[in-house]
C-alpha cells in the first residue's frame, strides 16, 4: 500500500481538522515524530495564536508552541481548500448534546462534508470524536461515499477515539494506548501504521464499531461508579458518616475495588455527555439503559445537592440565601486545567442566582468566562485576599485546585461549603460543611 509506505518513511502530511484539547496534542506530536502536519480549525484566535506561537490551552506551555512555530513541516490554517494537500485527516470535533439530551452530530457531519469536497484516492479518514456504534462505517462512509469514491477501495476510513485526560502527567498523548478500527483490513492496517508512529502502543479492532463502542463503555464505566459514589456521599451524610473516609478504607483491599470519588457534579467533554450516545442509539434496538440512565439521573443531581447543603449551611447561621453573598471557588471541571466545558460549577452558580444569591468566581485558569452553548455568565474571576474572602457570606469549593491556599480559605471565610475534601484535615471550627 503506497500510504502505508509514506507513512513509514514520514512523507505522508497529516491534516487534523480541530485544534483543541484533543486535536493540538496530536498536532505537536506528529510534528515531532516527523510529519509534515496542517492544523485546521474554524476559530481564527487560536490559529492566529499558534502563528504567534502562544499557547491557548494553560497545560500546554508556550515552548510546545514555539516548537510548532518554529518548524517548516508545520502548518495553521482555516483554509480547508488546503485538506487537497493532505495524506492523512483526523477529525477531532465536538459531539455535544442537545436540548433533549439527544447526540448533535452536526460538528461531525459538516466537517465530514467538508473533507469529502477534497477527498482524493488513496486518503485515508480518521474520526476521533466520540459518538454511538455505526457513525464511521454509515453517517461519515455514505458523506464521503457521495463522491462516487469507496472506502475500503478508493480511501481509507477509520476511527480510533481520543482518550486525551488534560494536564495528567502520567498519562499524555504519546504514552496512552491507543485504540484504532479501521472500515476494512486494510483500512485498520494504514491507520494503525499512523498512530504507531506517535503513540507507544496501538490496539488494533476488529471493526469502527468495537472502537466506537469500547469509547462508550470506559466513560459509561466512570459515570456509573461516579453515581454510585455520589449517592453514597447523599447517604452517609444523612447517616453523618464521611465518605471519603470510607473511600479510603476500602480502597486498601488490593483486589476487587477501584475508587471512585464524588462530587459537584459531572464535568468534561465526554463523560456528562457519552452515556447519553448510547442511551440514544439503544432506542433503535428497543433497549432501555437502565443503568446510564439512572447513572445520569443521579450525577445531574448533585449541583441540586450542593446547592440544598449551601442553603441549610446559611440557614444554620441565621441567613437566607437570596440575601447572601456566594463565592464559587473554581470553575473548570477538575482541578489545574482551564476547561469549562459541562462544568458542575456552571450549574450551581446558575441555581444559587436563580434562588436570588448574588455569585461571583475565582479561578486562577479562567480569568474571565466565555460564552458557550448553555451559559453566558459574563464574570470576571476576582481575587482571593482576605478582605476579598470575608465579605462572602459562603464560599464553596467547587473545584480543588492545588493552588489554593486552603489555610488562608478557611482562615478568613465565614462558612465554606466543601465539594471535593479540599479542607481535609484542617480544623474547621465549625466553619466546614461538606457537600
Amino acid at each position: 500500500m503506497v500510504l502505508q509506505d509514506k507513512i513509514k518513511k514520514r512523507e505522508a502530511t497529516v491534516g487534523i481538522i480541530g485544534l483543541g484539547y484533543v486535536g493540538l496534542p496530536l498536532v505537536i506530536q506528529f510534528v515531532k515524530a516527523g510529519f509534515e502536519t496542517i492544523g485546521f480549525d474554524i476559530d481564527e484566535d487560536k490559529i492566529k495564536y499558534l502563528n504567534q506561537g502562544k499557547t491557548y490551552i494553560k497545560h500546554i506551555p508556550d515552548k510546545e508552541i514555539k516548537t510548532l512555530k518554529n518548524n517548516k513541516g508545520f502548518k495553521a490554517t482555516t483554509n480547508f481548500s488546503m485538506l487537497k494537500n493532505t495524506d492523512c485527516v483526523i477529525m477531532c470535533v465536538p459531539t455535544p448534546l442537545g436540548k433533549h439530551h439527544e447526540p448533535d452530530l452536526s460538528f461531525v457531519l459538516d466537517t465530514t462534508k467538508t473533507v469529502a469536497k477534497h477527498l482524493h484516492r488513496g486518503q485515508l479518514i480518521v474520526l476521533e470524536s466520540t459518538t454511538y456504534p455505526g457513525t464511521t462505517d454509515t453517517d461519515v462512509r455514505e458523506i464521503l461515499e457521495a463522491t462516487g469514491l469507496r472506502a475500503g477501495q478508493d480511501f481509507y476510513l477509520a476511527f480510533s477515539p481520543e482518550r486525551e485526560d488534560p494536564n495528567n502527567k502520567q498519562y499524555t498523548t504519546s504514552t496512552i494506548p491507543k485504540i484504532v478500527g479501521g472500515y476494512t483490513k486494510d483500512c485498520l492496517k494504514v491507520a494503525d501504521a499512523l498512530y504507531s508512529a506517535i503513540v507507544a502502543q496501538t490496539i488494533p479492532v476488529s471493526s469502527t464499531r468495537v472502537a466506537e463502542a469500547a469509547k462508550l463503555l470506559e466513560n459509561i464505566y466512570r459515570a456509573i461508579n461516579i453515581a454510585m459514589v455520589n449517592e453514597m456521599k447523599v447517604l452517609f451524610d444523612k447517616m453523618g458518616i464521611d465518605v471519603f473516609e470510607v473511600i479510603d478504607a476500602a480502597k486498601t483491599k488490593p483486589f476487587g475495588f477501584q475508587a471512585f470519588y464524588p462530587g459537584p457534579g459531572l464535568g468534561g467533554h465526554c463523560i456528562p455527555i457519552d452515556p447519553f450516545y448510547l442511551t440514544w442509539k439503544a432506542r433503535e434496538y428497543d433497549f432501555h439503559t437502565k443503568f446510564i440512565e439512572l447513572a445520569g439521573e443521579i450525577n445531574t443531581s448533585m449541583p441540586n445537592y450542593v446547592v440544598d447543603k449551601v442553603t441549610g449551611a446559611l440557614n444554620a447561621k441565621k441567613k437566607t440565601l437570596p440575601s447572601s453573598k456566594i463565592l464559587i471557588l473554581g470553575l473548570a471541571y477538575k482541578k489545574d486545567i482551564d476547561d469549562t466545558r459541562e462544568s458542575p460549577s456552571l450549574k450551581i452558580i446558575e441555581l444559587l442566582t436563580e434562588k436570588g444569591a448574588r455569585v461571583d468566581y475565582n479561578d486562577p485558569y479562567i480569568p474571565k468566562t466565555k460564552k458557550m452553548r448553555k451559559y453566558d455568565l459574563m464574570k470576571r474571576s476576582v481575587p482571593i485576599t482576605e478582605k476579598t474572602l470575608k465579605s462572602y457570606d459562603c464560599v464553596v469549593i467547587a473545584t480543588d485546585h492545588s493552588c489554593y491556599d486552603y489555610k488562608l480559605i478557611l482562615k478568613h471565610s465565614l462558612l465554606v461549603v466543601d465539594t471535593r475534601n479540599a479542607m481535609k484535615g484542617l480544623e474547621s471550627k465549625g466553619k466546614i460543611v461538606k457537600a
